[in-house]
């Protein structure tokens, strides 16, 4: 047992633990944070595993961009959430019983699981690699999702304000 294996139980169940979260909570905008927390804890999960430009861009494009693009639409939308949580129930219950199961099976596959002792050399797959290949070889459909994302943007806030209408 070492820093690296503690780190890694700390990130994996605080990402896991949001989740969790993400699903039970009612509010939408805990949820949104609920979202945010378990995408930092998977960029830290990169970070782990010598993945930094994996992290960064986890950062970025999916707790950044992504989680406010989600409070954007919450605050155009109308939401009538006169709902009371109630407390601990049967559901709560259940949903932690089957996490808790989860858990143990992944955790009991990962240590009966032989994993060969060699690594793959990762010497050749740099930043500026990809980089190469993304606005070199691939900038057309880096273009065209860019696009479809700005019309996604775009018509979700056409279709919040006609509802006002």
């Amino acid at each position: 047992m070492n820093g690296e294996f503690v780190a890694f139980f700390i990130l994996s169940v605080m990402a896991i633990g949001g989740a969790v979260f993400m699903i039970n909570l009612t509010k939408v905008v805990h949820m949104a944070l609920a979202l945010a927390f378990t995408f930092f804890s998977i960029a830290g999960l990169y970070l782990l595993l010598n993945a930094e430009f994996l992290a960064v861009v986890q950062v970025l494009i999916y707790a950044g961009a992504i989680t406010i693009l989600m409070l954007f639409m919450i605050m155009l939308t109308r939401h009538q959430n006169d709902e009371e949580a109630e407390p601990f129930g049967f559901r709560q219950g259940l949903s932690f019983v089957g996490v808790a199961a989860f858990f143990g099976i992944v955790m009991w596959v990962i240590y009966r699981t032989p994993l060969p002792a060699k690594t793959a050399d990762t010497s050749g797959y740099t930043v500026e690699r990809i980089g190469h290949v993304l606005f070199q070889q691939q900038v057309i459909p880096f273009e065209l999702v860019s696009v479809l994302l700005l019309a996604a943007l775009v018509g979700a806030v056409v279709l919040a304000r006609k509802e006002e209408s």
